[in-house]
């Protein structure tokens, strides 16, 4: 059962061109959500990893799942206030103006590898900014895993281009 099957897209969303590309109707079929994290798990196992970072918040969703499976900690990627003790953030620009993503300065030791995870990469900004951040923490990118690549929006490119590894399950041509 191919992954991609399960997930929707949503023509005109959030705005008039933009062909959104929708988990949920993956998430809420317990075969496609189970084979989503077993793909992923089976992926990873092995590799030295200490940590999961999921991106807010679809990665919430499949990264904490995964982390579990993997059997190594989860670390949330806030949005700018949502993170309770003291935090580190990395400010990021979006299509019209920034937003900023926080993490506890204490969910990192020195050298911690970490497996940066979402639901898709587009232009790569926000998956960007979380590494900037993790690493300005001090931990080891191992790499980036998104359920969906988006391609022609160049984010899967710009990460690599930076020197991180990309695994992705799927990909969906256009916007």
């Amino acid at each position: 059962m191919p992954i991609k099957t399960h997930i929707r897209t949503i023509e005109d969303h959030p705005k008039p061109g933009i062909q959104f590309r929708d988990i949920t109707t993956l998430l809420k079929d317990p075969v496609g959500f189970r084979l989503t994290i077993q793909e992923l798990e089976k992926h990873y196992r092995g590799l030295d990893i200490d940590k999961v970072a999921g991106i807010e918040s679809r990665g919430f969703i499949i990264g904490a799942p995964l982390a579990f499976a993997l059997g190594v900690g989860f670390i949330p990627i806030r949005k700018q206030g949502k993170l309770p003790a003291k935090t580190k953030g990395q400010d990021y620009d979006l299509e019209y103006g920034s937003d900023r993503v926080e993490v506890h300065i204490d969910a990192i030791e020195p050298n911690d590898k970490v497996l940066v995870v979402d639901d898709l990469i587009a232009t790569g900004g926000t998956a960007k900014a979380s590494i900037d951040v993790l690493e300005a923490l001090g931990a080891h990118i191992v790499e980036c895993a998104f359920v969906i690549d988006l391609p022609d929006l160049g984010g899967h490119k710009k990460l690599e281009e930076h020197g991180y590894k990309v695994h992705t399950l799927c990909a969906f041509e256009g916007h």
